[in-house]
Protein backbone atom coordinates (compact mmCIF):
# COMPACT_ATOMS: atom_id res chain seq x y z
CA UNK A 1 0.00 0.00 0.00
CA UNK A 2 2.83 2.32 0.51
CA UNK A 3 4.64 1.82 -2.25
CA UNK A 4 1.57 2.41 -4.34
CA UNK A 5 0.94 5.74 -3.09
CA UNK A 6 4.96 6.77 -3.23
CA UNK A 7 4.31 5.38 -7.26
CA UNK A 8 1.58 7.97 -7.34
CA UNK A 9 3.74 10.92 -5.75
CA UNK A 10 4.35 13.54 -8.67
CA UNK A 11 8.41 14.03 -8.87
CA UNK A 12 9.76 17.24 -8.09
CA UNK A 13 13.22 17.74 -9.24
CA UNK A 14 13.86 21.46 -9.61
CA UNK A 15 14.82 21.82 -6.69
CA UNK A 16 17.68 18.91 -6.94
CA UNK A 17 18.29 20.40 -10.38
CA UNK A 18 19.35 23.70 -8.23
CA UNK A 19 21.16 22.25 -5.17
CA UNK A 20 23.47 20.90 -8.05
CA UNK A 21 24.48 23.94 -9.70
CA UNK A 22 25.07 25.31 -6.48
CA UNK A 23 27.30 22.74 -5.19
CA UNK A 24 29.13 23.32 -9.19
CA UNK A 25 28.87 26.68 -8.90
CA UNK A 26 30.78 26.45 -5.05
CA UNK A 27 33.67 24.29 -5.81
CA UNK A 28 34.54 26.32 -9.46
CA UNK A 29 34.51 29.26 -7.00
CA UNK A 30 36.72 26.85 -4.35
CA UNK A 31 39.13 26.14 -7.22
CA UNK A 32 39.33 29.81 -8.65
CA UNK A 33 40.12 30.93 -4.99
CA UNK A 34 42.74 28.16 -4.84
CA UNK A 35 44.27 28.81 -8.10
CA UNK A 36 44.61 32.54 -7.17
CA UNK A 37 46.27 31.84 -3.94
CA UNK A 38 49.06 30.01 -5.12
CA UNK A 39 49.36 32.09 -8.45
CA UNK A 40 48.85 35.26 -6.70
CA UNK A 41 52.73 35.80 -5.71
CA UNK A 42 53.84 35.57 -9.27
CA UNK A 43 51.32 37.56 -10.52
CA UNK A 44 52.02 40.46 -8.05
CA UNK A 45 55.96 39.80 -9.33
CA UNK A 46 55.12 40.08 -13.12
CA UNK A 47 52.96 43.28 -12.72
CA UNK A 48 55.82 44.42 -10.56
CA UNK A 49 58.57 44.12 -12.86
CA UNK A 50 55.90 45.88 -15.54
CA UNK A 51 55.16 48.76 -13.57
CA UNK A 52 59.00 49.42 -12.87
CA UNK A 53 59.56 49.02 -16.82
CA UNK A 54 56.85 51.64 -17.72
CA UNK A 55 58.41 53.88 -15.23
CA UNK A 56 61.69 53.77 -16.40
CA UNK A 57 60.25 54.09 -19.99
CA UNK A 58 58.80 57.00 -19.14
CA UNK A 59 61.54 58.86 -17.46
Amino acid sequence: MLNQYLTRLPSKEEGATAVEYGLIAGLIAVVIVGALILIGPQLDSVFTSISTALGNAAN
